[in-house]
This record gives structure tokens, C-alpha cells and sequence, in this order.
């Protein structure tokens, strides 16, 4: 059973057609018996009313089906960029991923934020070229963009029958078969490859079996000896190559029309891993339901049900009515019920085993990324996905002060169910701030306090998330920490060299564009000789510098791109303590901080702005007037598209503003670039 589960993601970026190809699985292997469409509103996977109304896919949903005697659980993904934390906590715990390009645009630039997603969690990839139905599709413009884009060696084993409206099928490349699809129905029959295409399908299998020989050892060996690959030796190599990330499998069709989707879950069976091909979390072998349980938390709704936990279970079995132990609070939590999920529906069941992924309803504290084990076996903690810092903020306040404690509930749910959002209280003006990732993170947020919740709440103009770092450089700057109040006081000197980042190790950038605010906030390093400071309150010092880190002198945001060298110091042998150096690091840095100056750091996004080409002029002058820096332009077709970096604040309300300008005929998508110096954009 281990080997004939494939638990997998649909990833693209919007509008690729992955909820699309989603329903098309659905509806081929059976687990629905109705084709449902994103435009009608109809689908099984985007349920939500804000789904619908938005027609985008929001929140992560798992469904089930069977396919060739195989259990299919897919995670039907977001593809907008201010709900990419749900993709990751999706990424987390699946074993494999279908990513979805549109045979238009090839490579979007959600498309590659996704796939660097996968490559961090190592997930291995097929790669589905969708919409060859299009006017302008091409499969090796798509293919070529994955190549030079994607920084991956893409293996095509389909050649189209067909170009645009005329696309009828595929050819395997593998087996040198057709697969025609008849008009007007969902039904494809096999054959001979079509005359006109069949000198073109030999070239091309003679091209992937040369490739795959050239990173296969195995297959190279057949093909030195013989001069090809059989299809059984090319099969295996494939599943080799795509396992071990080296390349992807890529394969096309229309989802829409339903055409290429049956060779594409031949192709996730055939190529992506199944729980037994993973290494093991616990016990001898991977996925072992005889192992102590050990499971992952990796989503928490609330529903009418109760309080929903989402699980991938990775070792052991888990039964209605266990009790386990949360490792990561150390309660212990029962099991009420466990739940089949398909989408918004649920069926019971008595058990789960190691490689399912179900929802659990009873455990009252455990959070995403908690690690459910076995009460009676030693403790395990997998590791959490990890959530974005929040880069926009509202202040929000119920219009009926009555309504006040029942908001505090809501947001705290809220947080509960989308980690990437966070609720604080403004220390100086009492408001409740609500922070994620974008401005349409935050709508849907609010949105859904109004529908799901009942509440009639305001909110004020949106906020980005600043940082400050260093401007300048202080050298040998020396403080002291004493405090003497009765009994053992404080005593601690330190001195220290503050620099920005950057400053002669290789981690600034000469434009001062995209400063990254999120991961190297400090580095620190002890550069005292002669044992003056010991190990401990070295330690304590960079615990200091980390406290001074929260607010900065500039205007009290939190300071990214230091480097600290504590190069000397002084003790006393009766006062001196990890606090009093705690101390010391804490004041010396901020007093560092106001001596070289701090430069003000505001979050950049990078703008793919799709137009006509008439309206180009208009386009580019209101990226400008936004502080926009222009860095590529290209046309296809009579269409532009315009990439800039611009900050997120001059971004707000700007998808109204834009198709007012060209009469609703423009569209654009955003990722995260980083920070860049607010003063440069000024």
C-alpha cells in the first residue's frame, strides 16, 4: 500500500489552469461526476464564496481520487503571490508536484516563485505545458523558458498533434504512440504516431534518450552499447532523474478541452515518489505503519464540524479515539474523528496510516506545524513550515464597541487557521493592526471577518512594514554597564565594531536594490583574545544586540543588515554576570546605531504588467510616477509586457487605477523583491 499512494500539489501561477486540471483529474478518475468550471463558479476544490466571487483559487484544498489502482492525494494550491505561506505549508508535507505553465507565457513570475518553493523543500516535479489550445501556444517556447528561467533541464515526452484550435492529441515519446482525442468527446484511443509527425517524433525521442543518457550512468550504458533507450530503460531513468531533482518530466495538453490529462496521471504514478520512496521519520523503513505514530500539522480550520487539524502522517497508525502527545507544547490530545477530506466534504473513517493525509477533529491546542507522536513512545519534533513576515498592516475595530471582545476572538482564529497572519495592539494608539502579505491578503482576511464571523468592523488605510539597517561604519566604540544599588551589582564593558552588511564580506548590493530584510538580520563574532570575555558572555553580548535589533533609532522599525564584532571587554570578578553583558550588548548597539546612522528600508515588489501594446506609453508613465524602475520590456503578439520593481506602498489600490487607465484591458501579478533604501525612491 506504502508504494501506491502519490501525495502531490498542483502548482502554477494564476490563471495557469491548475484548479482546472484539478477538476479534469477529478472528473476522469471518477471522484466526481460532473466537470466543474472556475467561470461558473462550479468547482469542487475552489469552494469558498470569496473563491467564487474572485475567481482565484485562496486557500489550499485536499482532495482524493484513485487512478491504475493508485491512491491520489492532491493539494490543489494557490497561485497569487499574498497566499504563497498556504503553498508552503502544502509543500511541506507533499512528496511530489504537477507545476502548471501556460503554453503562451511559459515561465510567470509567480510560476518561479512556486518552484523555488519546491526546490527548498526538495519536492520532485513534472512539469504540465497547459492551454496548447490557445492561440500562440507553442510546447518549445514554453520548454525553453523553463530551461533559461527555471535554471532546470526540462525532458519533453510528448510532441503536440495539432497547433491551437487545431490540437488533438499527443505523442508519447517514450513508447513512439499517439494519443488523439475524438471532438466532442472525453474519450482518447492510441495509435500509430501520424505520418506527418512521425519523422519529427524519432528526432525528438533520439534527443531525450542522448539527454537522459548524459545524466543517467544506467541508461548511458545501453546507449553507448546500442545507440538508444528502450522504453522500459527510459521509463526508469526518467523516475531516476525526477526523484533525485536532476531533471523534469515535462508533458502538455488543455485541461480545459481534456485533452493530455489521462498520459499526465500515468506520468505522476510512473514518476513521483510514493511515501515508501522517502527516507524514514521513525523505525526502519519509510512510512512504516507498525512504527510509533509520528504526524504533522500543517493546517487548522475551523468548521461546522468543530476545530479541523489537517495531518500528513509519516510513520505508525493513527486510530478514532487515540490519545497522542503534541511534542511541541507537550499536551496530550485526543482523537475524536478522523476525516477524509474531498475539498469542502468529508467521509469517515476509522484509521489513518503512515503516508495518508486526513483531518482530525478533537485536538484543541495543536497549531500548524505541531507534531502529533505517540503518548507512549519517546517524543519526535519534525520540522515546521515555515511563514513570511508580514510586509502590509490595517488598523481594524469593530463599528459596535459590544462587538470588541467577539473581534479579539475572530482575529485570534484568524491567526490560528493563517500563521502568515499576525494581530498586534499599537503600543501608542491603542489599535488592533492586522498584518500579512499583501493588500488582497488582508481584504480576504477582512472579508471573511464580515461573512464568517458576523462582524461590522472598519479599517484604515493600509501600512507597509519598514526596516532601517546601518549607513555607516563605528569602530572601537566602548561601553560600559555599571549599576550598583546594594548587594551584587552590574558590571560589564564592551567594545564593539559595527558595520553594515556588505561592508568588505560580499553581502551588499551596489545599487542598494532588493536588500533582503528577512534573513540575515545579524551577523555576529567574537574577535577577544586572551579569554578577557568568557564564552558565556559572549553569548549574552549577541543576545543584547539581538534584543536591540526590535526598534531602530531612526523610527523605531527593526534594524536587518548588521555585522557585529565584539573585539574587546572587561569583567569584574564579583559583578559581572550574563545579564549585565546582556545589558552592555543591548545599549552599546543602539548606541552604535545613533552614532553611524541608520537608512530607512521599505519593501519592493517586482510588477509583471501584461498590455496592449497602445497602451504602453500609459503604462510606463504610471510605473514611473509609483517610483517604478523599469527593468525588462518585451512584445509578443501585439502584447507588452512590462517588468518593474516598485514599492509596495506606492502599490496600494493600483489594480483599479490600472484598468481604469487602459479600459480594463491590462492585468499584472507582483512577488517580493526585498527592500530597498526608501530615500533612493523619493
Amino acid at each position: 500500500m506504502r508504494t501506491r499512494i502519490r501525495n502531490l500539489g498542483i502548482l502554477a501561477h494564476v490563471d495557469a489552469g491548475k484548479t482546472t486540471l484539478t477538476e479534469r483529474v477529478l472528473y476522469l478518475t471518477g471522484a466526481t461526476h460532473k466537470r466543474g468550471e472556475v467561470h461558473d463558479g462550479t468547482t469542487v476544490t475552489d469552494f469558498d464564496p470569496q473563491e467564487r466571487d474572485r475567481g482565484i483559487t485562496i486557500f489550499a484544498a485536499a482532495v482524493s481520487c484513485d487512478w491504475a489502482g493508485h491512491r491520489l492525494n492532491i493539494v490543489d494550491t494557490p497561485g497569487h503571490v499574498d497566499f504563497a505561506d498556504e503553498v508552503e505549508r502544502a509543500l511541506r508535507v507533499l512528496d511530489g508536484a504537477v507545476a502548471v505553465f501556460d503554453a503562451v507565457a511559459g515561465v510567470e513570475p509567480q510560476s518561479e516563485s512556486v518552484w523555488r518553493q519546491a526546490d527548498r523543500h526538495g519536492v520532485p516535479r513534472l512539469a504540465f505545458v497547459n492551454k496548447l489550445d490557445r492561440a500562440g501556444a507553442d510546447l518549445d517556447t514554453a520548454v525553453a523558458s523553463i530551461r533559461d528561467r527555471l535554471g532546470t533541464v526540462p525532458l519533453p515526452v510528448q510532441l503536440p498533434v495539432g497547433r491551437e484550435d487545431a490540437f488533438t492529441g499527443v505523442v508519447d515519446l517514450v513508447h513512439l504512440r499517439a494519443h488523439l482525442w475524438r471532438a466532442g468527446t472525453d474519450t482518447y484511443g492510441t495509435g500509430p504516431v501520424p505520418e506527418d509527425l512521425a519523422e519529427e517524433a524519432v528526432r525528438r525521442r533520439h534527443r531525450l534518450a542522448e539527454t537522459v543518457a548524459e545524466l543517467h550512468p544506467a541508461a548511458l550504458e545501453e546507449y553507448c552499447a546500442h545507440g538508444t533507450l528502450s522504453p522500459e530503460t527510459l521509463t526508469a531513468a526518467l523516475r531516476d532523474l525526477t526523484l533525485s531533482g536532476e531533471a523534469v518530466v515535462v508533458l502538455c495538453g488543455s485541461a480545459y478541452r481534456n485533452r493530455g490529462v489521462e498520459p499526465l496521471l500515468d506520468a505522476v504514478v510512473a514518476y513521483l515518489p510514493a511515501p515508501a520512496d522517502l527516507p524514514p521519520v521513525r523505525g526502519d523503513e519509510p512510512a512504516d505503519p507498525t512504527a510509533p505514530l509520528t504526524a504533522l500539522a500543517f493546517k487548522v480550520t475551523t468548521t461546522p464540524l468543530g476545530r479541523m487539524t489537517y495531518l500528513r502522517v509519516y510513520a505508525g497508525t493513527l486510530r478514532k479515539g487515540d490519545t497522542v502527545l503534541d511534542s511541541t507544547t507537550g499536551r496530550t490530545e485526543r482523537i475524536a474523528r478522523i476525516l477524509r477530506v474531498q475539498a469542502d466534504r468529508t467521509a469517515e473513517t476509522d484509521r489513518a496510516v503512515a503516508g495518508d493525509i486526513v483531518a482530525v477533529v478533537g485536538p484543541k491546542a495543536a497549531r500548524t506545524g505541531a507534531t502529533l507522536c505517540a503518548a507512549d513512545a519517546p517524543p519526535v519534533r519534525l520540522e515546521p513550515p515555515v511563514s513570511a513576515d508580514p510586509v502590509v498592516s490595517v488598523a481594524v475595530e469593530a463599528r459596535q464597541s459590544r462587538d470588541t471582545e467577539r473581534l479579539a476572538v475572530a482575529l485570534a482564529r484568524l491567526g490560528e487557521e493563517d500563521p502568515s497572519l499576525t494581530v498586534r495592539t499599537d503600543p501608542e494608539s491603542g489599535q488592533t493592526v492586522l498584518s500579512g502579505l499583501g493588500e488582497l491578503h488582508l481584504e480576504v482576511a477582512v472579508e471573511k471577518l464580515r461573512r464568517a464571523h458576523g462582524l461590522d468592523v472598519t479599517v484604515g488605510r493600509p501600512k507597509v512594514a519598514y526596516r532601517e539597517t546601518p549607513s555607516g561604519t563605528v569602530t572601537g566604540l566602548t561601553y560600559r554597564h555599571v549599576k550598583q544599588d546594594g548587594g551584587s551589582g552590574q558590571f560589564a564593558v564592551v567594545v564593539l565594531d559595527v558595520a553594515p552588511l556588505g561592508d568588505g564580506d560580499g553581502d551588499g548590493d551596489a545599487d542598494g536594490e532588493g536588500v533582503d530584510a528577512s534573513g540575515r538580520d545579524l551577523v555576529f563574532r567574537s574577535a577577544v583574545t586572551g579569554g578577557r570575555v568568557p564564552q558565556e558572555f559572549v553569548r549574552a553580548v549577541e543576545a543584547g544586540c539581538r534584543d536591540a535589533l526590535a526598534d531602530g533609532p531612526l523610527g523605531g522599525h527593526p534594524v536587518t543588515g548588521v555585522r557585529v564584532t565584539l573585539t574587546d571587554g572587561a569583567t569584574h570578578v564579583k559583578d559581572s554576570s550574563e545579564l549585565a553583558f546582556r545589558t552592555a550588548g543591548r545599549l552599546a548597539l543602539r548606541e552604535a546605531l545613533r552614532t553611524g546612522g541608520t537608512t530607512l528600508l521599505e519593501p519592493v515588489v517586482e510588477v509583471t504588467v501584461t498590455a496592449p501594446d497602445s497602451t504602453v506609453g500609459t503604462v510606463l508613465g504610471d510605473l514611473t510616477a509609483r517610483r517604478g524602475r523599469i527593468t525588462e520590456s518585451t512584445t509578443h503578439a501585439d502584447t507588452a509586457v512590462l517588468t518593474a520593481t516598485v514599492p509596495l506602498a506606492a502599490l496600494f489600490g493600483y489594480a483599479t487605477h490600472l484598468r481604469s487607465r487602459t479600459q480594463g484591458r491590462a492585468g499584472f501579478t507582483t512577488r517580493p523583491a526585498g527592500y530597498a533604501p526608501a530615500a533612493e525612491r523619493r
